[in-house]
Order: C-alpha cells, then structure tokens, then sequence
C-alpha cells in the first residue's frame, strides 16, 4: 500500500524542469542549425546585392545572365544582348559570378 502510494506520487502531474530543459535544448539546436545560416546567407546575400556596379555579371531568379550597365536605388538596367537592354530588382538578382570567380 505505501509503495503503490510513493509510485502515484511521483507519476502526479506537476512541475517538471526536465521538460523546460528539453525545449531549451530544442531551441538552442535550432538556433544554430536552422535560425543563424539562414541569417547569415541572408546578410551576404544583401552585401552582395548592394555592392554590383556597372559592368558586373549577374544571374537573375529567373535565370537570366546579362551585364549591369546601370544601377538604380532598387533596380539595375543590365544589358543581355547587343541590342536588348532589361530591368531588373535587385531582388531578383541571385549572383554575381563575375565577382565570385575573382576571389
């Protein structure tokens, strides 16, 4: 009788810091594997983007390679062909391999 008590009483909802230690580990691993790359590759995507000037090679989401014969606040006016000019967001660029090739 005492022991089938002593099992109740310890089975009995309560307080369990062993669950909030749980969820901070959780956390913890997905800060590090999910949460930061993710803002890291976000910030050097943005520093890339910033930094294309005139004459670079880029690669839109869309596929489009062409070169940047100027460059707006938000867009760039890049040309793809002899004659064929196009704007783009700067969103919508996704590299730069003529700057990447270089080191």
């Amino acid at each position: 009788m005492i022991a089938s008590t002593f099992i109740l009483a310890q089975s009995a909802p309560g307080f369990d810091p062993s669950f909030f230690i749980m969820m901070g580990l959780i956390f913890v691993v997905f800060y590090f594997f999910i949460i930061r790359p993710q803002r890291k590759r976000e910030a050097d995507r943005k520093r890339m983007i910033s930094a294309v000037r005139k004459g670079d090679k880029i690669i839109t989401a869309g596929g489009v390679h062409a070169t940047v014969t100027k460059v707006e606040d938000t867009s760039v006016l890049a040309q793809v062909d002899d004659n064929t000019k196009l704007r783009f967001e700067k969103s919508a660029i996704t590299s730069v391999p003529s700057r990447t090739s270089e080191g």
